[in-house]
């Protein structure tokens, strides 16, 4: 199992840039993806940004030269920063990890985030 605590979320102007972090502990030797999602009320969960075990990342369209995801070398920390911030970017964060041979997922319990106008 492996284990995940979201911080770092708040309220922001736009324009303005928060950083979220994700602490990860148990099996976290065996993580192949981790993830930033994001849920606004009445909206799905959607994917923001992605990290593989080897390094590929992957954004969502709409963050694209505005978020940034890194993790630290052992798989510990995993980090979003938001720059350049919109009210739209409005929603609940989740951290996400994908473990083992069948990529089973783990969740945070979520970071809220606010851009006002």
């Amino acid at each position: 199992q492996v284990q995940l605590v979201e911080s770092g979320g708040g309220l922001v102007q736009a324009g303005g840039s928060l950083r979220l972090s994700c602490a990860a502990s148990g099996n976290i030797g065996s993580i192949n993806r981790m993830a930033w999602y994001r849920q606004a009320p009445g909206k799905q969960r959607d994917m923001v940004a992605a990290i593989t075990s080897g390094g590929t990342i992957n954004y969502a369209d709409s963050v694209k030269g505005r978020f940034t995801i890194s993790r630290d070398g052992a798989k510990t920390a995993l980090y979003l920063q938001m720059n350049s911030l919109k009210p739209e970017d409005t929603a609940d964060y989740y951290c996400n990890a994908n473990v083992g041979r069948n990529w089973e997922s783990y969740w945070g319990q979520g970071t809220q985030v606010t851009v006002s106008s």
